[in-house]
């Protein structure tokens, strides 16, 4: 390959660097309000604004005519100045302020298309042949006084009344590979124009200023007095070009006082070497700015995303707790107090239990009796006592769960400010959690029944038995789930465990000890996994808050500034 082979290869990859940093910078988000969040969504596009009007552009047409932005405070004269160098009325100086309101792109007539496209500026809408009226249009207008390489944007005023022009004068400043900087002798130490000047020096732009409107006699003085502030601000070098103030002549500036410029602009269109170091200057500068920018957003998005971890992790802890301390409830026989050990006692006192598990005739007869009558047998009453137990325990732990993570979410800065757009109600459970969790206990006591099925479906004899008392057998087995006794006392733990034990050793003469603790296992096992589903669904509203985790946003942006960097190595 040859040397110019592997040039263009080095900035064919760089080009292509440089479009994936624009896409991650776009792509990248900020929706918690942290402390860096403003400012890293500024950077972000103003950076990726950068690259498209400008960075891009420039290493993809490093050939293309020179672009210099006449720039400067309102009143400084720019139009007036740009009509006088070029030595024809190009752009139109404004009477009110603000005076220029929408930016004038000079250059030949042979260089035109190189503007008339969105190569640079893609968005600006170009306007030939009239004026520019709106913030997002760019008037074209060609001169032969130009050369071809060369062109000269007039811009709005970086101190405007108006956001717009202020914000579209930054915006051409950063697709200039020169800026001319206008200022006047009783404007230059205004605040405005130095933050301006600190963003050339900080990116490496070529620079002139332009000290307009000079009183006559006093230009020594007030541009020694200039350059001493540009050397305190870390501009020494900088090429300062003085204009004395006097009449004009046929609305333009006697050509004797703007010669200076002139032949500075025309030097720069003439010197091909010149204007190319000019470029590379300009071109390297802002690239080595933007990387330290996106850098900053990169730092910004990690923010954003520890916050979005902090904030899930807030708002996930007290679901985690609370299905937690319901798989502790249910083991510890908290279920098998009040109503439901009185069901089950009802139910093994008056002879039910053993006749479900021992009378196929007898099941028929009461369930027959319960459709005829529509009375609950005592199995069925049990039942129900267990889905409302369980039921009631759920919506108790769930609702304080949501209490304690809007709580934390409402101590957190981001997290309040989440909550203050958030639909109402997230300090309680869903409207929908009451069906939801008894649900949850009606098919779970299905699942038991299911699980007593296929486990005595290949034991011998087992199946056969299992039909004919499988409600009460499932019975049994939820007693066995819930009754591990820690909260029961002597006599609960009686009529608990006593009243089950035939059903237990029914139980393990079908099915075997193994089996049977194996069983129990599943079923606890079974109703933790739903307790967990039903909760983390509770806690997936805050999670819907948060959107995506931008972590990464911020690994994408993080490979695409290694990338830049590769390519410019």
């Amino acid at each position: 390959m040859s040397t110019t082979e592997s040039a263009g290869a080095e900035n064919d990859a760089l080009i292509a660097a440089a479009q994936e940093l624009e896409r991650a910078l776009d792509g990248v988000d900020f929706p918690l309000a942290l402390g860096s969040a403003a400012d890293g969504a500024t950077t972000a596009r103003a950076a990726a604004g950068e690259l498209r009007d400008y960075i891009i552009p420039r290493l993809s047409n490093l050939d293309a005519p020179a672009l210099v932005v006449m720039g400067g405070s309102t009143g400084a004269g720019k139009s007036t100045l740009v009509n006088s160098v070029v030595g024809e009325d190009v752009t139109v100086p404004g009477v009110l302020r603000p005076t220029t309101r929408a930016p004038v792109l000079i250059c030949h007539p042979n260089a035109v298309h190189w503007f008339d496209t969105p190569r640079i500026l893609p968005g600006l809408a170009r306007v030939q042949g009239g004026s520019a009226a709106g913030a997002n249009e760019i008037q074209l207008v060609t001169s032969s006084a130009l050369g071809e390489e060369l062109a000269l944007i007039d811009a709005p005023d970086i101190d405007s009344v108006v956001d717009s022009n202020r914000q579209l004068a930054a915006e051409l400043l950063s697709a200039a590979d020169m800026w001319v900087f206008v200022t006047t002798a009783v404007r230059y130490a205004d605040a405005v124009p130095w933050q301006f000047l600190h963003s050339a020096r900080d990116r490496g732009t070529a620079l002139v200023v332009v000290l307009n409107r000079v009183p006559r006699g006093a230009l020594g003085e007030v541009t020694a007095d200039l350059k001493q502030h540009l050397e305190a601000n870390g501009l020494q070098g900088v090429e300062v070009i003085g204009v004395e103030e006097q009449p004009l002549v046929d609305g333009h500036i006697p050509t004797a006082a703007v010669q200076s410029l002139r032949s500075w602009l025309t030097s720069l269109a003439t010197n091909h070497e010149a204007r190319a170091r000019i470029v590379r200057q300009s071109l390297n500068g802002a690239l080595s700015d933007l990387l330290v920018r996106a850098a900053s957003v990169q730092v910004a998005s990690q923010e954003q995303a520890r916050g979005m971890q902090d904030l899930m992790q807030r708002a996930k802890e007290p679901y985690e707790a609370a299905s937690e301390n319901i798989a502790a409830d249910v083991r510890d026989g908290s279920v098998l107090r009040g109503e439901v050990l009185a069901r089950w006692q009802e139910l093994v006192g008056n002879g039910e239990l053993l006749r479900s598990l021992q009378s196929t005739l007898g099941r028929l007869r009461d369930k027959i009796t319960s459709t005829i009558t529509g009375k609950k047998t005592a199995t069925d009453h049990f039942q129900g006592a267990v889905e409302s137990g369980v039921d009631t325990l759920v919506r108790a732990r769930l609702t304080q769960a949501a209490q304690q993570a809007y709580a934390a979410w409402r101590d957190h800065p981001a997290g309040h400010a989440l909550l203050a757009d958030a639909p109402a109600g997230l300090d309680q459970p869903s409207p929908g959690l009451n069906d939801a969790s008894a649900r949850l206990v009606r098919d779970w006591q299905a699942g038991l029944v299911e699980l007593l099925r296929a486990e005595g479906a290949g034991k011998k004899g087992a199946a056969r038995a299992l039909s004919y008392g499988v409600n009460g057998l499932a019975a049994v087995l939820m007693v066995g789930v819930f009754a591990h006794t820690g909260g029961l006392t002597g006599a609960e733990v009686a009529i608990a465990g006593g009243g089950s034990v035939v059903g237990q050793k029914l139980l393990e003469a079908l099915l075997g000890d193994q089996a049977v603790r194996t069983l129990a296992d599943k079923a606890r096992v079974d109703l933790d996994r739903r307790i967990d589903e039903l909760a983390m669904g509770e806690w997936q509203r805050y999670e819907a808050l948060l959107g995506d985790d931008n972590l990464g946003d911020a690994d994408r942006l993080k490979d695409a500034i290694d990338a830049v960097q590769a390519a410019r190595a």
